[in-house]
């Protein structure tokens, strides 16, 4: 089944913001988990912010890592029970 590129962009921006919660939290974590462009990942960690998805990369460059300081109006715990179907429209692969 084909889904929109809204439906996708969305549920790529939620999966990213569930990886960085979950320690998956650097570019090169992220690439290497899901085999996302690398430009792909840093657009849709900025991307977060429309969603009002608050994202901050804290400490030095080479050593720093993002993390989730708000989700906003996005309930994480929601994402959490998804995480299979999510991972299924942006096929990628499903969590253990």
């Amino acid at each position: 089944m084909p889904y929109s590129k809204t439906k996708t962009s969305f549920y790529r921006r939620l999966y990213v913001a569930h990886l960085i919660s979950a320690g998956v939290n650097t570019v090169p974590k992220i690439i290497e988990l899901t085999g996302m462009p690398r430009r792909t990942v840093q657009d849709t960690i900025v991307a977060l912010e429309e969603l009002a998805i608050n994202c901050e990369f804290v400490g030095a460059n080479k050593d720093g890592a993002y993390q989730i300081n708000d989700w906003g109006a996005i309930n994480p715990l929601w994402i959490k029970g998804q995480l299979k179907h999510i991972c299924k429209v942006l096929a990628y692969p499903a969590p253990e």
